[in-house]
């Protein structure tokens, strides 16, 4: 997002930038700036106060006049043409107080130099104007740093791919944009390159850094079937990639789709904000008057009751009140993108520090959805590593989804795999193979039985217990000996047993929710060290579940995959989708969780409570300042020699507005984990 065209969809508040940029409130300031000073040098306030005399010429004296006509039309256009827009909309707030503010001032100081006889208020015009240029320039940076999240991940996608067509002497490369590439075609990622789009490795191994897509810090190895992300960066490598998805279909594209969605949609505390602006906007207007009033049936002057409702007009502006909020969250959106928290609604993000429970689906969430040895009994002599090896490499070429579990937890161990050769499939029993010249079996009851194979009183012990807990049991044989016993589940992803702990040290109930039988889910909870445990759970049942649980009145999250568990992730206080690494087009729930890391939930709440904490001191600070501003702006410590006027006013409405911007910065400091 460039500069220029910042978006300006964080609150209604802020519609008044509509059409305006960063540049343009940058210009104005400093052209403004220039006009101020002659303006102030030939004025009648500064020469006094410093005891000066400005160089006089023909004509000299009209230079505060011509300057502050200048500055009302070149400076104050921007507040003019906003209070318009306020006013169509039937929607007054700080622009048109602002724009008030400087037509009394320039409509009185126009009268003064055309012969009322009046102290003119070119000086505090200029000053006004100058001031509310400066404060909406810096408000304007500050939004457009907080939105710069969407940029930034514009920027990762490079404009050109290359193309590979043919193979082996015959293939030949071509420069394309990006663009142009279909699903199905062959791209080249050379080293340090970024990804053009997404797709599965055909060949070649790297590292990939994905750390802008996924949060993940740690580059991420990939090989050949694995999936690679449009805009990460490769490491060192080569690859050559199919691709799968370009352009709006991307996971960098979902990421932006839901950042932008969460940027425009509104919290309950922004909406409380918005009204309380509107309201003291007419509070402002109705102090202008009775300030003006007020001072005429005093005795004073005509320009020293229009410079009281001026500067009440100005200091009342709900500038940063409109602020207070609607920043914030823009910073607390991109933060969490950064992290690998896509949040697609900010109620969600803003209900999160309220939780009192926490529902996890349990597979594909707490555990990986996949299956693994989760346990190993070996004779004695022999590892568990060595044992995992040698079944590994007889259970290579079997179709089984046992066998592939046990392939991979041998892949994920890192271990180095004998190759196998005489591999023969016996059907409802198991597989049996040569490995390092020995003959070996593999397989379940069944094929112990056929072999007239008994195992040792431990390793009967170690499968009676396994398959107690609903786990498979698989055995591996050589002759008429078992070597070992593996335990095969659906394995508990590493970071579950950590996510659980954080949120029961924060004294969030955690329950797991599973249409997996009793025994099945005791065990995954007791490893977890859950105690709540709802099994045998149909999909259409989850939400009436979830609905028990707030009856009770507890505040919930449900965390879950967003397929079948929709209906509860809807019905859930906070819907938190797991986004399966690029799968991040999720539609049911608030928050969705590109890593899949059980342990983002706890940062969910972190950053809700982190992100109110800031809203509040904002919205103290701002309603403070507007409850202490406008009785000073208004006269009230005139008869001790106290009067602000119109200049000094702006100065502390745009300070409060800048202190309101500052602190909401210091929310990018957060930690998360």
């Amino acid at each position: 997002m460039h500069e220029s065209h910042v978006g300006h969809e964080m609150a209604s508040g802020h519609d008044k930038h509509a059409g305006h940029s960063v540049a343009m409130f940058r210009d104005k300031f400093w052209l403004s700036l220039a006009l101020t000073i002659p303006t102030l040098i030939w004025g009648h306030m500064l020469p006094n106060a410093l005891g000066f005399a400005p160089p006089m010429f023909t004509g000299a004296h009209w230079i505060p006049a011509i300057f502050g006509t200048a500055l009302f039309a070149y400076g104050g256009w921007p507040f003019l043409r906003g209070a318009v827009n306020e006013i169509r909309d039937r929607q007054p707030a700080m622009m048109t107080l602002i724009a008030l503010a400087i037509s009394v001032a320039f409509v009185f100081s126009a009268a003064v130099a055309l012969g009322f006889p009046a102290m003119p208020l070119w000086e505090e015009l200029a000053t006004l104007i100058t001031i509310m240029l400066l404060g909406h320039w810096l408000e304007m940076r500050s939004i457009a740093q907080a939105e710069g999240a969407l940029g930034e991940l514009a920027k990762l996608l490079p404009t050109t791919a290359v193309r590979v067509q043919g193979e082996g002497s015959g293939e030949k490369t071509q420069d394309v944009p990006i663009g142009d590439l279909h699903d199905g075609d062959t791209v080249l990622v050379r080293p340090g390159a970024n990804v053009p789009a997404d797709g599965v490795v055909l060949s070649g191994t790297s590292n990939i850094d994905e750390s802008l897509i996924t949060g993940e810090s740690a580059p991420v190895e990939k090989a050949a079937q694995a999936k690679v992300i449009a805009g990460t960066v490769n490491g060192s490598g080569s690859l050559r990639v199919t691709v799968t998805g370009t352009g709006d279909r991307t996971a960098l594209a979902g990421i932006m789709r839901l950042v932008a969605e969460a940027q425009k949609s509104k919290s309950g505390a922004q909406v409380l904000a918005d009204r309380a602006a509107f309201w003291l906007t007419w509070i402002a207007l109705g102090s202008g008057a009775v300030t003006f009033a007020a001072w005429m049936l005093s005795g004073a002057t005509l320009a020293t009751a229009v410079e009281r409702l001026v500067t009440v007009l100005v200091i009342a502006c709900p500038h940063a009140l409109g602020l207070a909020v609607p920043l914030v969250l823009a910073i607390s959106t991109t933060l969490g993108a950064k992290n690998g928290l896509l949040i697609r609604d900010r109620r969600g993000l803003e209900d999160a520090r309220k939780l009192t429970a926490v529902v996890f689906d349990k597979t594909g969430t707490l555990t990986l959805g996949q299956h693994r040895v989760v346990g190993i009994r070996t004779t004695a002599g022999l590892s568990e590593d060595d044992a995992l090896r040698l079944a590994a490499a007889i259970e290579r070429d079997a179709e089984h989804p046992v066998a592939r579990a046990i392939v991979q937890s041998a892949a994920d161990r890192k271990l180095e795999v004998p190759a196998a050769t005489n591999f023969t499939a016996i059907p409802g029993r198991g597989v049996r193979a040569t490995v390092s010249g020995r003959s070996l079996s593999a397989g379940g009851p069944n094929l112990l039985a056929e072999l007239n194979a008994a195992p040792s009183a431990e390793l009967e012990a170690f499968a009676a217990d396994a398959a107690a807990h609903g786990q498979g049991v698989i055995s591996l044989v050589e002759g008429q000996v078992v070597l070992a016993t593996f335990a095969v589940a659906d394995a508990i992803r590493p970071e579950s047993v950590e996510a659980v702990q954080q949120l029961q040290a924060a004294g969030i109930e955690v329950v797991m929710m599973t249409g997996d039988a009793q025994a099945v889910a005791d065990s995954v909870a007791r490893d977890l060290g859950i105690t709540t445990v709802l099994a045998q759970v149909l999909p259409e049942g989850k939400a009436a579940l979830i609905q028990k649980l707030q009856s009770q009145g507890k505040r919930v999250a449900m965390v879950g995959d967003g397929v079948n568990d929709a209906p509860a992730l809807v019905t859930a206080d906070v819907g938190i989708a797991i986004g399966a690494g690029t799968d991040v087009a999720v539609e049911a729930g608030d928050i969705v969780l590109v890593r899949s890391d059980p342990r983002d939930v706890p940062r969910i709440i972190t950053l809700s409570r982190a992100t109110y904490t800031k809203m509040r001191q904002n919205l103290w600070w701002a309603a403070g300042y507007n409850v202490i501003a406008i009785p000073l702006a208004a006269g009230l410590l005139a008869p001790w020699g106290i009067l602000l006027t119109p200049a000094v006013g702006a100065v502390l409405m745009s300070v409060s507005t800048i202190v309101v911007a500052l602190n909401a910065q210091l929310l990018r400091r957060a930690r998360l984990s």
